[in-house]
């Protein structure tokens, strides 16, 4: 079993599936010092500034409404214990488990890259996510800013996008945000897991408190920004009893609409999530992967379209329930996400050799 370590969701470094050599700690005392103090011992954040080949991704997925998504960062601070897009560190050789939230990359080049996307003469317009696999609001952006300048494009060209995010910061873009509603450009997503912020800071570090959310969601919606709450993941025994809560908060808060995931262990982070459960909730541990297991019929996870998001069984179809009524008692709007206006969209004018002369 690892130790929690302050500030980090992982307990470890954890090798990604394509590793060909595996390093071993040893302690040889050199961090003994009496004159050092916890903090420098705690792992730190490194970013490093990329030229990114390609900016828009993808994909055809029943289970998600969307075709086009933008990530201007890989890797996340949050630190989500649980966090699904962590597998993709194992492609840059770097470990899934703490170097997900602490080798960070920002694609510097991420706002000329949309730029010349939106701009080729066979683009279709369809509504962009911003930050699906990592989050776009994550405390990197509060200083590269390279979120709010995709957001800057996506208003000059009118072009229909979404954000999900667990991040207050989100609230600094309004008078971006704001114009671009009224026009039916924009919907945002504030996930929520819990109420509760002791668990909040040890499922997802350093993400914003479950109540900043909230005051970020309120200032949206008095703003005009229609806006929805995902209560995602869904981990059962550990967070699912807060799904009503979590609901009711958001409804007060202005949200329209909502949705839920169900936890989704693909790759590395099914030994990353037990590490996090017996360190966490050993008290727990068996039951939380056991109940999980005959949701994802005997395995740690189940990648089929269908069930991946959803599971399958009596405690899938006992929360889909439980969700299904709760949004109807409040009032959320059972249609999903509302449609946003692709007809406005402008492509950019490419860059002259002579520069604006008009």
């Amino acid at each position: 079993m690892g130790e929690a370590i302050k500030g980090r969701g992982s307990t470890g470094w954890l090798p990604g599936r394509f590793a060909k050599t595996v390093p071993e700690a040893f302690d040889d005392g050199w961090h003994a010092r009496q004159d050092e103090g916890e903090a420098d011992l705690l792992p730190r954040t490194q970013v490093t500034e990329e030229r990114a080949r390609s900016i828009i991704s993808r994909n055809s997925s029943p289970d998600i409404s969307f075709s086009q998504s933008v990530n201007p960062y890989r890797g996340c601070e949050h630190g989500c214990s649980y966090c699904f897009a962590r597998p993709t560190h194992s492609y840059l050789d770097l470990s899934p488990g703490l170097d997900f939230e602490t080798r960070l990359y920002a694609k510097t080049n991420a706002v000329e890259l949309l730029r010349a996307e939106l701009a080729k003469p066979g683009y279709r317009v369809s509504p962009i996510t911003l930050g699906i696999n990592t989050d776009a609001y994550q405390p990197l952006e509060r200083r590269m800013q390279l979120t709010r300048r995709l957001i800057e494009v996506f208003a000059e060209t009118r072009h229909p996008f979404t954000l999900i995010t667990k991040n207050a910061l989100i609230e600094r873009d309004l008078d971006l945000l704001a114009p671009l509603a009224a026009q039916g450009l924009v919907h945002v997503a504030l996930s929520i897991t819990s109420l509760d912020n002791r668990l909040s800071a040890r499922l997802e570090p350093r993400a914003s408190a479950p109540l900043a959310r909230l005051r970020a969601m309120k200032a949206l919606s008095d703003a005009g920004v229609p806006v929805g709450v995902m209560f995602a993941p869904a981990i059962p025994w550990v967070n699912d009893a807060h799904l009503e809560g979590v609901l009711e908060a958001a409804r007060q808060a202005g949200a329209g609409s909502a949705g839920y995931v169900l936890l989704r262990l693909p790759h590395e982070v099914a030994p990353l999530f037990r590490d996090w459960l017996q360190t966490h909730v050993p008290d727990r541990a068996a039951h939380v992967m056991s109940t999980v297991q005959q949701l994802r019929g005997g395995k740690d996870y189940d990648s089929r379209f269908g069930s991946r998001m959803r599971g399958q069984g009596v405690y899938a179809d006992l929360l889909e329930r439980r969700f299904a009524l709760a949004s109807k008692r409040l009032g959320f709007d059972r249609s999903g996400w509302p449609q946003l206006d692709c007809s406005r969209f402008v492509a950019p004018r490419k860059p002259s050799p002579q520069g604006e002369l008009f």
